[in-house]
């Protein structure tokens, strides 16, 4: 019974085949700005797109269909909802808090609420994105990058939505994209 589930969970999960062009209509103002600056840069890409992806399941099937490993991307916030941080790390390796404050030397930090996610980043939960910040044009938002993302060659991400996912170049996310929208990355080592 239990393989019978799992078969029928894989069926039911849509991805399409894979495409190097921009969806034909976008389904929000963050997934136009991403694909205006993609096509701004000339910058290549591969995407798919799915069902809701909402379970690290759909994410491997994302990453196999696109031949890449999908960064996990949190938002998170200090308590005073103050300070912001965007924090990318690789998908299989757990989130401690305590790990990050003590590899940033700052206090303890915990998920953004729903309200601040959409407000600051524009995206729904599932959807974090280091996209989102080509919205924060107050630079509010920290990103934090785990060093072991450096050493892929391929940065695979939401588009801003939880239907479409996208493989681009690493070294352009980090370097060229982060430094045109004014977001210089902290790397750090958990």
């Amino acid at each position: 019974m239990n393989s019978l589930s799992n078969i029928k969970e894989k069926i039911m999960f849509f991805i399409s085949e894979v495409t190097d062009k921009a969806p034909a209509a976008f389904k929000t103002p963050l997934q136009e700005k991403v694909y205006s600056t993609l096509a701004q840069f000339a910058v290549t890409f591969e995407r798919v797109d799915t069902a809701p992806a909402i379970t690290m399941e759909d994410c491997i099937r994302i990453d196999e269909k696109l031949d890449m490993r999908t960064v996990k991307t949190l938002f998170l916030c200090n308590r005073q909802q103050t300070k912001f941080y965007l924090y990318i790390t690789t998908a299989g390796k757990p989130f401690v808090t305590k790990d990050l404050s003590s590899a940033m030397g700052i206090p303890r930090v915990s998920f953004a609420s729903v309200e601040l996610l959409q407000s600051v980043l524009g995206t729904d939960v599932g959807a974090a994105t280091v996209f989102g910040v080509l919205l924060d044009t107050e630079n509010k938002v920290e990103v934090v990058v785990d060093k072991d993302i450096l050493s892929e060659a391929w940065y695979g991400c939401s588009d801003g939505t939880t239907t479409s996912y996208m493989k681009v170049n690493t070294s352009w996310v980090i370097h060229d994209f982060l430094d045109y929208a004014g977001h210089k990355p902290t790397i750090i080592e958990i």
